[in-house]
């Protein structure tokens, strides 16, 4: 069918930079004219060979999805894309996009999402593409998109009516196959490849009780799906089940702050045996055993000791990867292992890299993201039903499952301090001044605490030999701890500053300390030497975690 295609004239923007998670923006900062269209041409323009390539395209479910979903279409229908992948209704979880583009072979994938970021109307919004791999883009792919933007005088559509994008099967635009399918089912195949599943349900018909928060996000369809459906726990288990655009008010960040709710369900008398949540594109998690939040930290440790337990695990671990600002405690799994550990930058396209390479088989960040080379994103729903299929094989509780964890490989007391929306100046002076003072650092001391190393974390790919350089600045403490600093990419307002604290306890030590108490010379250390108060009014974070 021929189709009139239209060019538009309009001006460059000048603020579509992508950050590491995509372009990120308050959904107002979308609804300008000409600008989705603007930065969508920038990603279409950089797709080879269009007439013989697929796209996988889908986000997760916030405002303005379906209808950036439709932009997409006829956009890629104006630039003579062979095939798209949709998911229907427009709905694709970032790790089951993921998942799709390897399992197509497709050229890549435009994700819509602002991962655990609010919706709605006031909310943000955000567009990424992941490369052929599955993963998201590389540096050289991102710097050149935004390059395009930045000169961009028109964009190509055609105006053609709405897609049906509930309805199941192929339909053409154009000379553009448009291909609407079923967003969980190719997701709960793979599940099944991976992870022990009737180990699962065996449990459950044993009277297991869990509670999954998918935050009316992405998560609840495909949680229904494989949890209720597919391993017989109880209706209701999952809970908030339906993506709605603004996520029902939550703000789908899964965090004893955001969540309060489901870490207080798990501390009272009628505790479950387990609860998990996930957030707004399905790629974190949160783990709660009965008394106790588990620290994505000490949940990466955990899944990686016991990653064996799991069909797609079973020759073991090959090697496991960390974020630099998240715990050791992977660190000491890996070694007990014999197996190499990894610590890399923030931003998954680190662990991608590593991943496509064969080098490790588990990996994960503080904020929550965990992953393994089933695809090439972190995964929420696949670290709960790892968990689950460990905790099914070993009989343990998950309580007890993480105490023997610290008694054979000692604690890692953890912390996350967000100062939100600080002067985006005031920080970035803050993070310079502390720059400049690395070398007097070691042998002071601030707060009391004995400084005995500091350094500006830079990192080497052994796999590409790219260099990453001003990565976060870590200060080592003589008491066993440590403080990170970083500024975020993944606000859309001001900055945040980001300090991360640990301490280790080791295994023949004291591990039933409050957090707050355990880490506290080392929090009082961390905000003298940055001199964070003066710096940016802030006597306490916004957040902690």
């Amino acid at each position: 069918m021929t189709i009139a295609v239209e060019t538009v004239e309009t001006t460059p923007f000048q603020d579509q930079k992508p950050g590491t998670s995509g372009l990120r923006k308050k959904t107002a900062a979308y609804r300008r004219p000409h600008y989705v269209e603007t930065f969508v041409q920038a990603i279409l323009d950089g797709v080879e060979d269009k007439p013989n390539a697929t796209l996988v395209v889908g986000g997760d479910g916030r405002y303005l999805v379906r209808e950036v979903v439709q932009t997409i279409i006829r956009m890629a229908a104006a630039n003579g894309v062979g095939r798209l992948v949709v998911g229907a209704e427009g709905l694709l979880s970032t790790p089951a996009a993921s998942g799709l583009i390897r399992k197509r072979r497709a050229a890549g994938g435009i994700v819509l999402s602002a991962s655990h970021n609010p919706g709605g109307p006031d909310g943000d919004f955000g567009i990424k593409f992941n490369v052929s791999h599955g993963g998201p883009a590389p540096a050289s792919v991102t710097e050149a998109i935004y390059a395009r933007t930045k000169t961009m005088n028109a964009y190509r559509i055609v105006r053609t009516p709405d897609l049906d994008l509930g309805s199941l099967g192929e339909m053409r635009v154009g000379d553009t196959l448009v291909e609407i399918v079923d967003p969980v089912a190719d997701y709960a195949e793979l599940m099944a490849q991976f992870i022990d599943l009737d180990a699962i349900a065996a449990l459950f018909a044993r009277g297991f009780r869990m509670r999954f928060d998918a935050m009316s996000a992405i998560t609840g369809p495909y949680a229904k799906a494989i949890l209720e459906e597919r391993l017989g726990a109880p209706e209701g288990t999952v809970v908030n089940g339906t993506p709605l655009p603004d996520f029902g008010g939550h703000h789908p960040d899964p965090n004893p702050v955001h969540n309060a709710e489901l870490v207080s369900l798990m501390t009272g008398p009628d505790r479950l045996d387990f609860a998990a949540a996930s957030d707004g594109d399905g790629d974190r998690n949160m783990i709660v055993a009965p008394g106790m939040f588990v620290t994505p930290s000490d949940s990466l440790a955990i899944l990686a000791a016991h990653a064996h337990l799991a069909p797609g695990y079973a020759d073991g671990v090959k090697g496991v990867a960390r974020s630099m600002p998240t715990s050791r405690a992977a660190d000491r799994v890996a070694e007990a292992l014999g197996v190499e550990a990894y610590e890399t930058p923030t931003g998954w396209k680190y662990f991608a890299n590593l991943l496509d390479a064969g080098m490790i088989s588990i990996c994960g960040e503080e904020s929550a993201g965990t992953g393994s080379f089933h695809v090439r994103e972190k995964d929420g729903l696949w670290a709960v039903l790892l968990w689950l299929n460990i905790l099914a094989k070993t009989g343990e509780s998950a309580d007890a499952l993480v105490r023997a964890h610290w008694s054979r490989y000692g604690r890692d007391y953890y912390q996350r301090h967000d100062y939100e929306e600080v002067d985006a100046e005031a920080a970035s002076a803050l993070m310079e001044h502390l720059r400049a003072r690395l070398p007097a650092l070691p042998g002071s001391e601030a707060a009391g605490l004995r400084i005995e190393a500091a350094d500006d974390f830079a990192y080497t790919d052994p796999v590409d030999g790219s260099v990453a350089e001003s990565q976060g600045i870590r200060i080592y403490f003589a008491n066993g701890g440590r403080a990170v600093f970083r500024l975020s990419g993944t606000g859309t307002a001001g900055a945040t500053l980001r300090v991360y604290l640990e301490r280790y306890e080791p295994a023949d030590g004291r591990h039933d300390l409050d957090v707050a108490d355990a880490l506290a010379e080392v929090v009082a250390a961390a905000r003298a030497v940055a001199e964070i108060e003066p710096r940016t009014g802030r006597a306490e974070p916004s957040v902690i975690t």
